[in-house]
Order: C-alpha cells, then structure tokens, then sequence
C-alpha cells in the first residue's frame, strides 16, 4: 500500500455525507483536510496540500484532470492521488454510505504496478479506400499524410472525374489481403493500375499488374456496403472505418486519421508464456480456447504453441480469462494487483461497519452509466461496491470465485452493449458450477439505461451468497485460486459431493484409461504438456495428477489405443494434488541377462501372434528376439550367421611363431 500523508474529503457543496475518521483510517492518512468547493473557491487548500511534500489523496474524480494540472505547476505529480467517491459511493439514495467510501479509499491507497508499454511509430502514410468519397477524403488529408486512394472497381469503374494531382496517389484495383495494425499494415491489391499523370482531357488508368504488396500507416475505409477489412474492426489500431453515406461519420473518421501521425504508446495487455501453452504437441492439436475467442485476430498457431500478436491486441482480456495454463495472463494490471483490489474493498467495507458487500463489475461503459445514476437518478446502493476493469471480458471465473471468497456476497458483471458475450457467459456457467451453493449469487446485468441498472439493483436481489466463516487469501495463480475458494464454499456449505461436474471445454477435469485397450506406450505422457501425466522409471506405469490436468485433450488425440477419456469435473479432495495411477502392468524379464524390459503383457501377445504364424519366426530363433531386451537382441543378431552384418568365424590373430613356420617348410 502507497503511503498517504493527507486526504482531502470534499462534500460537493454539501451533496453528500461525509465521516472524516473512518476515511483517514482506511486510506492511512495522518491528516484529512474537509473542503466544499474544492474545485473552485477553495483551490488553494489543494495547493497549499501538494506543495507540503508527502503524498496527497484528493477524493475526486470529476475534476481529477484540473487537481493534476495543478499538481503539474507546482511541479507534484508524483505526489498527487485522486479517487472518485462521490458518483460511486455519495450521491446514493441510501443515504450514508461510509462502508463503502472506506471500501473506495482503502482502493485507492494501493499502489498499483506500472503497465508494459510499447512504441509505435506511424509516418502518416495513409491508404483509403473507396470511391467518389475516398477521393475527397484523400485531398482533405493530402495536406498533412502522404495519402493514396485505392478506388474499388465496382464503385469507380472509369475515371472520367478524376484529374491527376501530385498531392496523393490514386489507383484502381481490388483490395484482396490486409494485416497489421497502425505503423505496420500490409496489403495486396490485385489488377492494380495506377492513374496516369500525363495527357489531356479526363485522366485514364494505365496498364494493371496483377498483384501488387504495399505498405501503409493508417487505413481509411469508405466502401460502401463493403465488409471490414478485420474482425471487430473498432478495436483495430489504425484502422477508420465509416459508410460514405453518412457525412458526419464521414467527417469523425477523417479527423481521426489526421491525428495518426507520430509516436504513440501501445500497452502491453498480455503476457504470454510460450513453455506453459498446451496448444499442440508432436502435430496433436490440444487448447484452442485463445483462439476460438480472440475477437480482433491477434493470436495465431506457432507451432506447439501460439503467438500473439502485440499490436493487434484490443486488451480485452478473453485469453487470459480462457488460458487453463497461465500461459497468457493479464498485465495491465497483473491478476495478482487485481486480487488485491477485491481484498482491500471487502476487507475495507467491514472494517468500516458494513454488512456484506455487493461487487458490481464495470468497464468505461460502466462508469459513465454510475455517473448518470449518480447525478440524475438514485446512485449505486450503498453496498454495491463499483469495480472498474478495463474490459470485462477479461474478468473470469477465477476472479468471480475470488471476489466470493474475500466477502462478496453477490458478484454482477455489468456488460456493454459491444461487448463480446462469448467469454462472459462461458466464465459465468464454470464458475456457477464451481460454486454450487454461491450459483444465484453470481450474474450478468446488461441494462439499457441508468433507470434500468437502478431498477436492478434496488432492492437487494435474493441470492446473496453468505460470506465465509473467514476470507480466503487469493494468492497464486488463477488456477490455484479458483480451486482453493471452491473448496472453502465446498465446506463452508457442507457440501456432501467433493466431485464438481463442470460444463465442456472446463479447464479442470479427470483422465480416465480403459486398462484393457492401453497398452502402456506412454505416448500421452510424453506429450503431456503440464507434467499431469507421469510414468514409472521402473516399471510399466502411468500416473495421474487431476490438479495439473489442462483437459487440453492432446493425451486422447495422441493415444493410439483410443484408450483415453477426459471428464471436465473438479475434485476438491486434498488427493487431487497428488498422483495416482491409472495403469500399470509387470515388465518382462529378458530371457538372457533377465533383465525387466517393456510390459509382459504386449510382449506375450507379440509372441503369440507372431511365432509360427509369420515366415519370418517360423523354424528360426527370432521369437527369441522379441522376448530379449535391446543389449542382448543387438548382441544375439550379431552373432547370427544370416546377420546381414555376420562377415564369418573371426581370423586367428598370426604370430611371431607362425612366420618362423612358414619359412621353415619346403618350397
């Protein structure tokens, strides 16, 4: 937690209650400053606060942009803090809500790590494509990019309009590939022809090549009725897109695309692990589920793992929230800063006197939705606690189940209307059933007004989850996290089943092996990617540990008995840590040096399909072989006199006695 020397708690011209003692306990602050108008006549509280030194929260979040201007002429950013409690914790219609400004300020008091950051360099090199409206796009931004129109064919089929200009390219051609994001996209356009500068008269097109490659900055989309260039194409840096039918949409993207030119910083929203991912081993498909709900295309096979591409990536968070292994996790912030934040808010409400929280889920969508409740309406419930992420698809299971087991009684994602349903309403259904008992607890709230989100919310729904005798510490991984609160509800709540049935594609589950068709050839274990499947140096065996197990399915697509079966379930016994085993058989003992090789079982079975039944181990000693281990098999063919590399009875080695022989006989 930051240190913070003083707080200053303004009421808004006494819009709302404040309680000084409790929001300086929360927040650590040695000294709390009360102010009504802090924004404007009593400006100067707030400086005189941030040129003391030390470091100042101020509790306000509407005017945060001007308390930092002022931290910047008194050269204090690096001290200055701000906080919203009014619009998510003041203007309620439960009145107080001290609780929860506690909660809010113990919040903000963390420090938060610094996220990974990027540069991305656009040169201002702009294709836009179109028609008619592409070419008045582009002499607009000819002054400030260096534009080429690309005119689609089916809109533009002559260029009877067109007069040549040295202010941008123009050409015709069909847009047939694009890939990259702002500063690096690529394209292929085929039947490309440039328009001729030279004659009189309307300009011509000259000669098409049949495939041209290029490169560009930016890319201004004006077909009309055309399909995006990528999927979800708001989230794709760079990339503008709007209907030339619609002038002033027409006027936003050109705009936009003007300011596209320079350095800009690109968050890293993802950390990816290539040694944890279990997307394929050997050519054996495994985990797709990154793949299956990346929405902008920015993730991709690479061989036995994936790869993700940074500049393509939106933030929104589904793989990291899918991920069974960690190898992609969230990074802005890490999951571990975002544990912490349930912890503080729950630990925060309680310390202050509150009862059970209520933990309302958001994005940017979210927040404005608050500050019209807040202002215009009844304001959020004084025991619902706003919980701001940057996308809330990335909020998944393990982050339902960890907010439940810090003390949340009832955790709500509030969606928007673009976001992407898909990981929400998979990550809800596996945590419900990993919290049976917590199941009505946990929901998603899709309102279409702020009059919809309060109707909602007020009154208290039925449902709420009853908090654990004693919050659980969320540390380690997502993994480690969700099983750990899962089995706190488990026990919590009596449960009489220590077997969770979960939904398909879980990433928690059993491996079952039908011991009659395995024939122990270990090849599921060799390809295992997270070390569940383990085998025995001295003996035939394979062994299970159910914690570790991804259900990638690589094991099932590689076993060439058809032998093995997963069950997405999660086993909250202390047992599912350790290993089991699944099969195991005696080995057979080398009929030479009696040495214990290979399983007796397959060896036996070999023998009787093979001896006196095949040419080549009928009237020989070869079935001998079979039941030999490698030493002795390499040691018998060898001394064999069919061997192919038998060369005859070695040569007697020729001494000093047999020279003086040969010279003593005649001639």
């Amino acid at each position: 937690m930051a240190r913070i020397d003083r707080l200053i708690l303004c009421d808004c011209e006494g819009s709302m209650a404040l309680d000084p003692e409790t929001a300086a306990q929360a927040s650590g602050a040695a000294e709390v400053i009360r102010a009504s108008r802090l924004c404007t006549d009593e400006i100067e509280r707030a400086a005189k606060a941030l040129s003391a030194g030390g470091r100042t929260l101020v509790a306000c979040g509407q005017m945060a942009a001007r308390f930092a201007d002022l931290a910047e002429e008194l050269e204090a950013e690096e001290r200055l803090a701000t906080a919203d409690i009014r619009d998510r914790a003041g203007w309620t219609a439960d009145g107080k809500a001290t609780a929860k400004q506690a909660a809010l300020l113990a919040e903000a008091a963390l420090e938060a790590p610094m996220t990974p950051m990027r540069d991305v360099v656009s040169q201002g090199t702009c294709l836009v494509l179109g028609g008619a409206a592409a070419i008045a796009a582009g002499r607009r931004l000819a002054d400030s990019l260096a534009v080429t129109v690309l005119i689609d064919p089916d809109e533009m089929p002559e260029a009877e309009d067109l007069v040549p200009t040295a202010a941008m390219d123009v050409g015709r051609g069909r847009l047939s590939q694009a890939a990259g994001a702002l500063g690096g996209f690529s394209v292929v356009v085929e039947n490309f022809a440039s328009l001729e500068p030279g004659g009189r008269a309307a300009g011509r097109f000259g000669a098409p090549t049949a495939r041209v490659s290029s490169a560009c900055d930016i890319i201004l989309d004006l077909r009309r009725g055309a399909a995006p260039l990528f999927p979800a194409p708001h989230k794709r840096d760079g990339y503008l897109r709007a209907d030339p039918r619609d002038p002033a949409a027409v006027e936003r993207a050109i705009f936009d695309a003007a300011g596209l030119q320079g350095e800009f910083e690109k968050t890293l929203y993802v950390r990816f692990d290539a040694q944890l991912c279990a997307h394929s081993r050997a050519g054996q498909q495994g985990c797709t589920r990154c793949l299956d709900i990346c929405p902008t295309g920015a993730i991709s096979p690479d061989g036995d793992h994936v790869t993700i591409d940074p500049l393509i990536c939106a933030g929104c968070g589904g793989c990291a929230a899918v991920c069974p292994s960690g190898a992609a996790s969230y990074d802005d912030p890490p999951v571990g800063f975002l544990f912490a934040r349930l912890r503080t808010l729950a630990g925060g409400y309680r310390a202050a006197g509150g009862g059970v929280p209520r933990l309302l889920v958001h994005d940017g969508f979210g927040a404005e939705m608050i500050r019209l409740s807040a202002r215009f309406g009844r304001g959020l419930p004084a025991d619902v606690i706003p919980f701001e992420v940057n996308n809330v698809e990335g909020f998944g299971h393990a982050e339902m189940l960890a907010a439940l087991g810090v003390g949340f009684g009832r955790v709500t994602i509030l969606t928007a209307p673009d976001t992407e349903m898909t990981v929400p309403e998979r990550e809800l259904a596996l945590a419900r059933a990993l919290a049976p008992a917590a199941a009505d607890a946990l929901d998603i709230l899709a309102p279409e007004s702020p009059d919809a989100l309060e109707e909602a919310l007020y009154p208290a729904p039925r449902g709420l989850a009853a908090p654990l005798p004693e919050p659980v510490l969320p540390a380690g991984s997502r993994r480690e996290v969700a099983r750990l609160v899962a089995g706190a509800l488990a026990v919590a709540h009596e449960a009489q089943e220590s077997v969770l049935p979960l939904p398909g594609g879980a990433p928690y589950g059993a491996v079952e092996i039908d011991t009659d068709a395995c024939t122990l050839c270990l090849a599921c274990v060799s390809l295992c990617p997270s070390g569940a499947l383990l085998d025995n140096p001295d003996k035939p065996q394979v062994s299970f540990q159910e914690a570790a197990c991804l259900q990638c399915g690589i094991c099932a697509r590689a076993c060439p008995e058809d032998a093995i079966r997963l069950t997405p379930r999660m086993w909250l016994d202390p047992d599912a840590l350790g290993h089991r085993v699944l099969n195991e058989e005696e080995p057979f003992e080398c009929i030479s040096c009696g040495k214990p090789f290979g399983v007796r079982s397959t060896i036996e079975r070999i023998v009787e399909k093979l001896e006196g039944k095949h040419r080549m181990f009928t009237g020989s000693d070869n079935v001998k072989l079979i039941q030999m281990c490698d030493d002795c098999r390499v040691k018998a063919q060898f001394h064999q006199e069919n061997a192919p590399f038998f060369l005859g009875e070695r040569p007697k080695p020729r001494t000093t006695d047999d020279y003086r022989d040969e010279r003593k006989k005649p001639n």
